[in-house]
């Protein structure tokens, strides 16, 4: 189980999910255009043409920063006190779109990353720089900026701090005047757009070009898209690429008649079908235990992060491993309401003669919440995947507006943290003790951080938490958690800005509800020696998960070749819990596959979407889609139609 489909380049099906959302706007025609136009200029200000790929993350980064000055979005980093909204673009959002398995990127997968930035008006930059507005004078002292612009969110220089204090316009007297700024930046960003675009409409050359799958609004345009390099996810509504010529007014469903092949599953499932493989714990007694706790965490764009782990056994011996959502609930005989997410544990073995490790067993089988498997392992070392399909594990449809208080102050105007957020802190402590000792490590600390800042805390700023904060044997206790985030109000004077901002890393909303993550926890018995646990990583839940997923359901799935095509292959694998389906292309092209599942009854997806399209590279394997009940009490109907674009 993945949350999504992983692939060599990785970045098109990451970012296909969020586009895919029902909570993504779709937009008017007219505004595609426009963001399309957008797109092209600032890709052009870099590359002569937009067949060109990219192919460093420095590109990458320089081609975002270009679309910053022209489009106006959210990230904008040389010129703006904006770190306080989180919106620059860190290294961070960099690396979440330029992974390690990331060779290029084309036109369309920057397209893809734009799309998610929301650009930002002019109202929204007057309140981010009203924060630091003390004197509520539409200045900023030249100290305060200094201050906040290089000891918070990602620390600009000093350079690039003078560079802002330098500008003539907007200074004077000590004084920055963000009203003015804002004021300058609006009107040269939108004359830098109205000149680049000026250029592209006098050069007939570049106006005609084709730019990844979005052609030009001529009804001259070509009928088949530029070559792209990335798999990627086609939305039903991205109706350019496969329209009559000239016609932009068919959904995807009109190009029926191009099909070349089609192949069709039908499976009928129980209510509550997984009884006939409900997972059955042994005899436990004596036998030696290790515990891990870990969390999926949802990205903007549907992608999952969780922790990964090695385990060691020292000898052959019978296992029996566990994993299951963790309920936080404080309530007694209330549960957590992500106990319904879908969770497993896949296991592979390092081998020193092989490159990658070679998958063992996963936890397919279920109790209740609990995913399972027991079985015997030699000696040596393993990885740990966790994982989840995505299916119930899904972005608010309704996000919450009402913002709950965090801070208070008493009739001394001593600040204080509320119960409701300290019971919030409480919970997240729990979650970040991944051993379960109570205390937070500097290793369990470090995984905090990385998910909420990004960084991590080296010795010596360990060193200082630990004369500061209350610990226990160097660790970190509750209440020491607890005090540290009270120090990082009052350091904001009460301003509960950047404790929003680790909230909502950690997956709460603005009720404090944790909606966008799901805490589980592994338990691993040994009949015959001691296991060891540890987590080495906090990662996306993609590459080695899924090739470990594609080998998990080749070996036992019900396969179907498409009729003309031997190479095309389509893999469905019925888990009983859930079902998954992969394609194959042994070809040497590329391949485009159309998926249907509107006659599919009860039954819910991780794209989020009855109908899409995947693009296959040559000679790959790809995860599809996974598919759950709605509602495990009743019978749900799996019924897929997969098609070969013409």
């Amino acid at each position: 189980m993945a949350s999504n489909p992983g692939s060599d380049a990785a970045l098109g099906t990451q970012i296909s999910m969020h586009l895919g959302s029902p909570r993504v706007k779709k937009l008017s025609l007219t505004e595609q255009e426009v963001f399309y136009m957008n797109c092209r200029a600032a890709y052009l200000t870099i590359f002569k043409s937009s067949l060109e790929n990219i192919i460093s993350k420095d590109q990458l980064y320089l081609a975002h920063n270009i679309w910053s000055d022209i489009s106006i979005p959210s990230r904008h980093r040389r010129t703006t006190a904006l770190q306080h909204a989180g919106r620059n673009p860190s290294q961070k959002t960099i690396n979440k779109y330029w992974t390690p398995q990331t060779a290029k990127l084309n036109f369309d997968d920057f397209c893809i990353i734009l799309s998610k930035e929301e650009p930002t008006s002019k109202a929204e930059l007057l309140k981010s720089f009203k924060q630091l507005d003390v004197n509520d004078d539409g200045s900023i002292l030249h100290s305060d900026l200094y201050k906040y612009l290089t000891k918070r969110g990602e620390k600009m220089t000093q350079e690039e701090v003078n560079a802002v204090i330098n500008l003539a316009d907007v200074n004077a007297d000590g004084k920055f005047d963000y009203i003015k700024f804002c004021e300058l930046y609006m009107t040269t960003s939108e004359q830098c757009l109205k000149t680049t675009l000026e250029r592209l409409e006098a050069d007939r050359k570049l106006r005609r070009q084709q730019f990844g799958s979005h052609m030009e609004g001529s009804p001259e345009r070509d009928q088949s898209p530029a070559p792209k390099q990335s798999p990627r996810i086609i939305r039903k509504d991205d109706q350019e690429t496969f329209a009559n010529k000239g016609d932009t007014s068919h959904s995807l469903l009109s190009t029926t008649r191009k099909f070349k092949t089609s192949v069709s599953f039908t499976i009928t499932m129980s209510a509550n079908s997984n009884q006939d493989s409900k997972l059955t714990e042994p005899n436990l007694k004596d036998w030696q235990c290790a515990q891990s706790k870990g969390c999926f965490f949802l990205e903007e764009d549907g992608e999952v992060i969780s922790h990964q782990y090695k385990m060691h056994i020292p000898q052959r011996s019978v296992l029996y491993l566990t994993i299951k959502p963790l309920n936080l609930s404080q309530i007694e005989g209330k549960c957590s309401p992500w106990l319904s997410v879908d969770t497993a544990l896949y296991i592979l073995k390092e081998n020193e003669d092989q490159a990658e490790p070679q998958l063992m067993c996963f936890t397919e089988l279920q109790n209740r919440e609990v995913f399972g498997w027991t079985g015997e392992l030699g000696p040596g070392i393993y990885w740990l995947i966790p994982s989840t399909t995505g299916c119930r594990l899904r972005k608010e449809i309704k996000p919450v507006t009402e913002e709950a208080q965090l801070v208070y102050r008493d009739e001394t105007g001593e600040l204080f943290l509320t119960s409701e957020f300290r019971s919030t802190l409480s919970e997240i402590f729990e979650v970040i003790d991944l051993d379960g000792n109570g205390l937070i490590s500097l290793e369990e600390y470090n995984f905090f951080e990385l998910r909420t800042s990004g960084e991590k805390c080296d010795e010596d700023a360990w060193a200082v938490c630990r004369e500061n904060f209350d610990t226990k044997k160097n660790e970190l206790t509750k209440q020491g958690f607890m005090d540290l985030h009270l120090m990082e109000a009052n350091d904001r004077e009460g301003d509960p800005l950047d404790l929003w901002v680790t909230l909502h890393s950690m997956g709460y909303n603005k009720a404090l509800q944790l909606t966008e993550a799901c805490p589980f926890i592994i338990n691993i018995y040994a009949e015959k020696c001691k296991p060891k646990i540890k987590a080495v990583h906090m990662e996306a839940c993609s590459g080695q998960l899924e090739r470990a997923i594609c080998k998990s359901v080749l070996d036992r799935s019900d396969a179907k070749v498409m009729d003309g095509y031997e190479n095309i292959i389509v893999h469905t694998c019925n888990y009983d819990t859930w079902i998954t389906s992969i394609i194959e292309n042994k070809s040497d092209d590329k391949v485009i596959i159309h998926i249907n599942n509107e006659l599919s009854k009860n039954c819910v997806n991780n794209r989020g979407l009855n109908i899409f399209a995947v693009e296959v590279a040559p000679r790959s394997t790809m995860v599809c889609q996974h598919v759950m009940p709605l509602n495990e009490q009743q019978e749900w109907i799996y019924y897929c139609v997969y098609s070969l674009i013409s």
